[in-house]
C-alpha cells in the first residue's frame, strides 16, 4: 500500500505528516525538522526509484541552503559547500530560495527560484546549481521591482514534451518563457493587467503570484495576479482574464487538478490592502470547465469569520485520483480535501505561519 507525504513548511521548520492510501489516519512526526528555520521551498521528487526530499530553508544565523532527504525526511543532507550561490561577478547575495522543481523531462534535473530573482538549474538531483544566466542578465532585469515580499522568483514550470521549453514567473516582473533551454528568454504577460501601473498591459512589470499548467492540455496556464485571474491556452503567449464569479479576484495560490482537465483552484482573498480570507470566509473556489465558472468549496472548513490567509505556495494537490487537495494558512491551520475538494478536514493547527505546503503518493 503507498504512502501519501504531506510537507508543511513554516516560520519555524518543517513539519511532515503521513498517512496509508486508502485510510484517513494521518500521522504527524512528531517534532518539526530544521527547527527556528524559515521553510519557504519544498519538492518531493518521485522519479527516480529513491523519492528524494529537496528543502530551501532559511537560517536567520546561517542564511539559506539547500537540503535533501532519500529517506523520506527522517536525515537531511546539506552539501559542503553552497549548493545555491550567486557568483562574485554579479555582486549580489542569496536571500532565499523561493521555489525548487524537477524538471518533468529530465530526470536528474532540478531548478531553483531565488531572491534576489534568478533561475538555477542543477544536474544532480539538486545536490549543485548553476545560474542561468541569459535570464538574470536580461535586458529587461534593471527595471524590475521587488514586489511587497521581495524580488523572488516562485514558479517554474517544465513541459514534459519538451525539455528546452521552461516557464517561469517572478514578483513583480511577470511572466518569461524559453524554448531554447535558457539560453534566450521573452516576456510572456499578454492580457495580463497591472492595475497598479500607469500602463495597465506592459510588456514585463505584472506582479504574477502563481501560476499552474493544466493536467490534460500542458499548453493551458492558470495565472493568479495580484488583481486578477487568467487562463492561456498557448502556453503563455496571451492570456484571457476568467476571475468572474469569484468573490475576489485578489489572491496568491492557483492549483491544477493532477488529472481532470480544465479543474483549477484558487483561494480568493479580500484584497492587496485587506489580506484575509474573501468575506472572512474560508473557502476554495474550483472550476471545472477552465474558468467559466467557479463553485466554492467549504464543507468541513471554518463556518465562521476566518482571518487565515493562503500564501502562493501553500495550496497543492497530490497526484492521486479522486485528488488531495491541500492547504495551510497563517493561522498555522493545515487542512486537507481526499475527494478533489469536496469536503475537508483539519489535519493540524497552531503551527507557525505556514509558508508552504507539498503532498505526494509514494510507493
Amino acid at each position: 500500500m503507498a504512502e501519501i507525504i504531506l510537507t508543511v513548511g513554516t516560520r519555524k521548520g518543517l513539519f511532515i505528516g503521513r498517512k496509508r492510501t486508502g485510510t484517513s489516519d494521518w500521522q504527524f512526526d512528531d517534532k518539526p525538522y530544521f527547527n527556528a528555520q524559515a521553510i519557504y521551498s519544498v519538492a518531493i521528487d518521485t522519479r527516480r526509484d529513491t523519492p528524494r526530499l529537496l528543502v530551501g530553508g532559511d537560517s536567520s544565523h546561517f542564511g539559506p541552503s539547500v537540503f535533501h532527504s532519500d529517506d523520506l525526511g527522517r536525515t537531511w543532507t546539506e552539501p559542503a559547500k553552497a549548493a545555491v550561490k550567486f557568483p562574485k561577478d554579479t555582486g549580489a547575495s542569496l536571500e532565499r530560495v523561493w521555489q525548487l522543481h524537477p524538471a518533468a523531462a529530465e530526470p536528474d534535473v532540478v531548478y531553483a527560484g531565488t531572491e534576489p530573482a534568478a533561475l538555477y538549474r542543477s544536474e544532480d538531483r539538486g545536490e549543485t546549481f548553476d545560474l542561468v544566466r541569459p535570464l538574470w542578465e536580461h535586458p529587461t532585469r534593471d527595471k524590475w521591482v521587488p514586489g511587497g515580499g521581495g524580488e523572488g522568483l516562485h514558479t517554474i514550470l517544465t513541459d514534459r514534451r519538451d525539455p528546452n521549453a521552461v516557464t517561469v514567473a517572478v514578483s513583480t516582473a511577470g511572466v518569461f518563457r524559453t524554448l531554447d533551454g535558457g539560453k534566450s528568454w521573452a516576456p510572456s504577460n499578454h492580457g495580463v493587467s497591472a492595475a497598479f501601473l500607469p500602463d495597465p498591459d506592459p510588456e514585463f512589470g505584472q506582479c504574477v503570484h502563481k501560476v499552474a499548467r493544466d493536467a490534460a492540455d500542458p499548453d493551458r496556464l492558470y495565472l493568479q495576479n495580484h488583481w486578477g485571474v487568467f487562463r492561456s491556452d498557448d502556453a503563455g503567449a496571451h492570456w484571457t482574464d476568467i476571475g468572474e464569479g469569484l468573490p475576489s479576484d485578489f489572491g496568491f495560490a492557483a492549483v491544477a487538478h493532477p488529472h481532470r482537465a480544465d479543474t483549477a483552484y484558487v483561494f480568493p482573498i479580500n484584497a492587496d490592502m485587506d489580506r484575509v480570507p474573501a468575506d472572512h470566509r474560508c473557502r476554495v473556489y474550483r472550476t471545472a470547465d477552465a474558468g467559466k465558472s467557479w463553485e466554492p468549496l467549504s464543507e468541513g472548513l471554518p463556518a465562521g469569520d476566518h482571518y487565515g490567509t493562503v500564501l502562493r505556495d501553500a495550496m497543492c494537490s497530490d497526484d492521486q485520483d479522486p485528488a488531495g487537495i491541500y492547504f495551510g494558512n497563517r493561522n498555522g491551520e493545515v487542512y486537507a480535501s481526499a475527494d478533489d475538494g469536496d469536503s475537508w478536514r483539519e489535519l493540524a493547527s497552531h503551527l507557525p505561519d505556514v509558508l508552504c505546503v507539498r503532498a505526494a503518493a509514494i510507493g
